[in-house]
């Protein structure tokens, strides 16, 4: 089966094309490099010429395509040229193939083919000399260079060049990549760091409302009504409240809200005495010392989620709220009576767990949540060790 050679480049048929006229014009105006009467004219004449010039011209049709091809069929015809008076043009058009073998070929003609090029010019200088002992004897190195070592390095540096550009554009596209792989898991993380924020403020009063505007409607008591409506106006303001902090924070330069001050550990007595206006029977027992604000602020929303959980998932009885910190860390607990009921007194998403458990995680803290048995009962306990280090202590 025949070998089908690729199609050439458009270029590379425009440079075999100009190499074939000019050595045509060289040819047709009879100017030789050399007289037929020097020894090493074998074939003299006009028409021999036109053998290698012919040959390396279709040799240029390859010099991308298959340049190592190309670069040995263009030697064996720069070998035949010399035998004749020679053309210019033939003796161009190789050097061409020399830097196109370079180039375009494999990286180990690449790197072959500079060593012997530099070889041969340096034998193509010593020997000629030691035989003949003539100045003019260097010239032939001087040709040996100029037409093979010549071209070669020249397209070894720009080879080199190149691969050093593609492999800076290749790391560009690879930073540009990695850029945009880490905004998106910024813009991730920030979406779900705002989510349980949210998630957190406002899930305890609208459980609150819902829980106690069923009891207003469920009940046909004007007092009981009365007082479930205070309750359900007292979450609504306080959910609206927390509902602008978020929003205010989320507006970039808005100079018409101030948001208000993030929560903190002090303020979970305000926080129980709302689970208490809610209608349950909290505890609060805490004792601790100064602690950086996020872990203050992971602890406040685990208190508050927990209470949130007591409301709509909890049994009849009295919920605990313990806080401590040891040494480097703040261990909360928070405890209320659980019955195993699956239906809540007021519709959930399932998220507050999640978001407890990404808080700690965020830390280096760790987290649990389920059911125990104890003396007062079955209990469903919340457990949180949050650390706190110098680390965090000094990135606050």
């Amino acid at each position: 089966m025949a070998v089908r050679l690729p199609r050439p480049p458009r270029f590379d048929v425009w440079v075999a094309l100009a190499g074939l006229a000019g050595g045509l014009l060289l040819w047709g105006i009879g100017l030789g490099m050399r007289p037929d009467t020097q020894p090493m004219v074998v074939f003299d004449g006009r028409w021999p010429i036109l053998v290698p010039l012919v040959v390396t011209a279709c040799c240029e049709l390859l010099r991308r395509a298959a340049p190592r091809i190309a670069l040995l069929t263009g030697t064996a015809a720069l070998v035949g040229d010399l035998l004749t008076q020679g053309n210019i043009a033939t003796v161009l058009m190789y050097t061409d193939l020399m830097y196109a073998a370079v180039l375009y070929g494999t990286p180990a003609s690449a790197r072959r083919i500079p060593w012997i090029t530099g070889l041969l010019t340096v034998v193509g200088t010593l020997v000629p000399y030691a035989m003949w002992r003539e100045p003019e004897a260097l010239l032939i190195g001087v040709g040996v260079g100029v037409v093979s070592f010549a071209p070669a390095s020249t397209g070894l540096i720009v080879r080199n060049h190149r691969e050093a550009a593609d492999a800076a554009l290749l790391r560009a596209e690879q930073t540009a990549l990695l850029a945009e792989m880490d905004r998106t898991q910024a813009v991730t993380a920030e979406r779900a760091r705002m989510a349980r924020e949210l998630h957190d403020m406002v899930a305890n009063h609208l459980s609150a409302i819902a829980i106690h505007s069923t009891a207003a409607l469920s009940l046909d008591s004007p007092g009981t009504s009365r007082e479930a409506l205070t309750v359900i106006r007292e979450n609504s303001v306080q959910g609206l409240s927390e509902m602008r902090r978020l929003i205010g924070i989320l507006r970039d330069g808005a100079d018409d809200l101030e948001p208000a001050a993030t929560p903190t550990l002090d303020s979970l007595a305000t926080l129980v005495e709302g689970a208490r206006a809610n209608g349950l029977d909290v505890t609060l027992d805490a004792a601790y010392d100064g602690v950086p604000a996020p872990v203050g602020l992971a602890a406040y929303r685990m208190v508050q989620e927990s209470l949130t959980n007591a409301l709509k998932h909890g049994a009849p009885g009295r919920v605990t709220v313990w806080l401590r910190r040891p040494e480097d860390a703040l261990v909360l607990r928070v405890t209320s009576p659980y019955d195993g009921r699956d239906a809540p007194r007021a519709p959930g998403s399932g998220a507050g767990l999640v978001g407890m458990r990404e808080r700690a995680a965020l830390l280096d803290g760790t987290f649990q949540a389920g059911p125990e048995s104890g003396p007062e009962g079955k209990l469903w306990v919340v457990r949180a060790s949050l650390p706190v280090t110098d680390t965090v202590q000094g990135d606050t």
